[in-house]
């Protein structure tokens, strides 16, 4: 019996639709599942008929089943998020077929297929849940067939004439598969698959095809706890040297907080705070006579012209003295910290000069105050850093940031002059830098919208401004780290 190749298609082509979020099952680890589904097979009658036209029959009608159950037990390695490796056992199923004969007879055959499969797995995560599959692997298949016949075909047995030329054949043979799929996972370690997989097999008298399988089964992945939702983290403490992060406000603050921003650059190799920088410290200072329970970190940067070292020296030099100025002006210094990053913490491209000047820089980050409804007049420039949690891939907000969005749109209304600037940002899972930087703007976008639609925020005192993965603030290793990354930051403005 000869199986032919048939067009398969996905039915679980549905899943597509769905994107909410989960943990990312994008770390090694192993992994195990059972699938099971319809399997089917094209009988070839004509080989049939010319196979009894060999021994002076005449093949006049045939009936045939060419579907059945199938399933596999599979398990595997997952090396990361794109690349696994998996083996198991399946079995296709049984196919059959019934030619009836001039002069009267009838052959019947049947052939059933099982065996083992070491496969190679390409995923492509569409969602932090969903994924796409693609396989290619080597299959070691057992088929067992058997024949009979009556009438006319069994009396050419008698004469020991067979007119498949096997009587009850069997036969092991490699050969091999591919197939496509979806995985979706309702939590880390539990995910639906749906397949579609073309084994190619041969019978134990010459035949060979295909054989196609849907599939829809389980997949559980080991030591997957789930995680509780990450919790805002304090303002980092200092260090001798840092991997190299972007970054737009290097602390994590909870919602409701509101964060003062200092950005001083410098001349090249210098440290001194200059005159014109002065009246910038001096917000900070007047930021934070006004909160005296608020704390400040001064962060030091340079460019990437010399040593590390020397570097990582003038950046800690550059925080000191800054540090120095605002305790003159009267801050103790025990709500100060100073942190030099060297060049380890670049905003720009240190291949250009504006790059380079860009870099050569301090920033202030000043523990938020807490009284947000009470900032009237808010200072010149005052930062609103939300954790505001995206969908992967997603800009839609939120309903649960309503009351903070709320606080941003009173606190606009209340001082009229104030303009603000949404910024948005994502993490590294977001295609390529132009999709990154795309998405982030369309999810600064949706902040704007929200504040617009929902409480009447004048539009011409709104701007969006999206930065991609540029300016990231956590590793991307991780998931806490990349939903960090995904942030909004809503910087309040009243200066003319």
């Amino acid at each position: 019996m000869k199986l032919v190749r048939t067009v398969g298609a996905l039915g679980l082509a549905g899943f597509a639709a769905v994107s909410a979020p989960v943990a990312a099952a994008d770390e090694a680890g192993w992994y195990a599942g059972i699938s099971i589904g319809q399997s089917r097979a094209n009988v070839d009658a004509e080989r049939i008929a010319s196979q009894l036209r060999g021994s002076s029959l005449t093949m006049t009608s045939i009936e045939d089943d060419e579907q059945d159950w199938g399933y596999k037990l599979f398990g595997g390695y997952k090396f990361n998020r794109h690349l696994a490796v998996e083996g198991g056992y399946f079995n296709l199923g049984k196919f059959d077929f019934t030619a009836q004969t001039l002069p009267t007879g009838s052959l019947s055959g049947a052939a059933k297929f099982q065996g083992l499969n070491l496969d190679a797995v390409g995923i492509l995560p569409v969602t932090e849940k969903l994924a796409l599959l693609g396989r290619v692997g080597a299959i070691y298949t057992e088929t067992k067939s058997s024949y009979s016949g009556t009438g006319a075909v069994s009396l050419l047995n008698a004469a020991g004439v067979n007119a498949v030329g096997a009587q009850n054949p069997d036969k092991t043979e490699a050969s091999y598969k591919y197939g496509f799929g979806v995985q979706y996972d309702f939590t880390r370690a539990l995910g639906l698959r749906g397949e579609w997989e073309r084994y190619r097999v041969n019978d134990a008298v010459g035949n060979k095809g295909d054989i196609d399988m849907w599939l829809v089964g389980l997949v559980y992945t080991f030591g997957r706890e789930e995680k509780a939702a990450p919790a805002a983290a304090p303002a980092p403490a200092p260090v001798a040297a840092a991997a190299p992060v972007l970054v737009v406000v290097p602390v994590v603050v909870a919602t409701q907080q509101y964060c003062s921003i200092l950005d001083i650059q410098f001349e090249i190799n210098q440290s001194t705070v200059q005159r014109e920088s002065e009246e910038k410290l001096e917000k900070v200072v007047t930021f934070m006579r006004k909160y005296p329970d608020t704390t400040a970190v001064i962060e030091g940067h340079t460019d990437e012209v010399g040593s590390s070292a020397d570097n990582m020296r003038l950046s800690q030099t550059r925080a000191d003295n800054a540090v120095s100025y605002i305790a003159r002006r009267g801050i103790n210094r025990s709500r100060l910290q100073a942190v030099g990053y060297g060049e380890t913490r670049p905003i720009a491209d240190n291949s250009t000069e504006i790059g380079k000047r860009l870099n050569r820089r301090l920033n202030a980050v000043i523990a938020c105050a807490t009284d947000v409804e009470g900032i009237a007049p808010i200072a010149d420039r005052v930062t609103m850093a939300l954790e505001m949690e995206f969908d992967t891939n997603q800009a839609g907000v939120r309903p649960q940031y309503r009351e903070e969005l709320r606080k941003v749109a009173n606190l606009m209304k209340a001082n009229p002059r104030a303009i603000a600037t949404v910024e948005g940002h994502t993490s590294n899972q977001s295609g390529t830098p132009a999709q990154a930087q795309q998405l982030s703007q369309r999810r600064a976008e949706s902040v704007v919208n929200y504040l617009v639609s929902q409480f009447g925020v004048d539009r011409t005192r709104l701007f969006a401004a999206g930065f991609g993965e540029t300016r990231r603030f956590a590793y991307n290793t991780s998931v806490e780290g990349r939903q960090e990354n995904r942030r909004v930051n809503i910087i309040l403005d009243t200066r003319k």
